[in-house]
């Protein structure tokens, strides 16, 4: 028959260790990572949002005043301008925003 052995719970979890560790320095840690919504507000893609903005303005007016034919010109020209200009600026976003 084999002998149990009893060990007592404490001094089994809480063997006080030979060696100290040392105990780590304090450093200070900064994060370059801007998550602002102001960190947005690039120059460039508000340029060219105000310039599409403004050109929508304009074929808006435009509507109005009866200049059906220009009104579609402009739709043609800017039927393929913002997906292009679209896609051109979040690639640009995406290249100069640092993550």
């Amino acid at each position: 028959m084999r002998k149990t052995q009893w060990f007592n719970f404490r001094n089994l979890f809480h063997k006080p260790s030979s060696k100290s560790s040392p105990k780590p320095s304090p450093f200070k840690a900064y994060s370059f990572v801007p998550f602002s919504p102001f960190a947005m507000l690039d120059p460039t893609i508000l340029t060219i949002g105000g310039i599409i903005l403004g050109i929508a303005i304009i074929e808006r007016i435009l509507e109005r005043w009866g200049v059906i034919d220009l009104v579609d010109q402009f739709a043609k020209v800017m039927r393929f301008i913002l997906p292009v200009t679209f896609y051109s600026a979040l690639i640009y976003f995406f290249a100069t925003f640092m993550f």
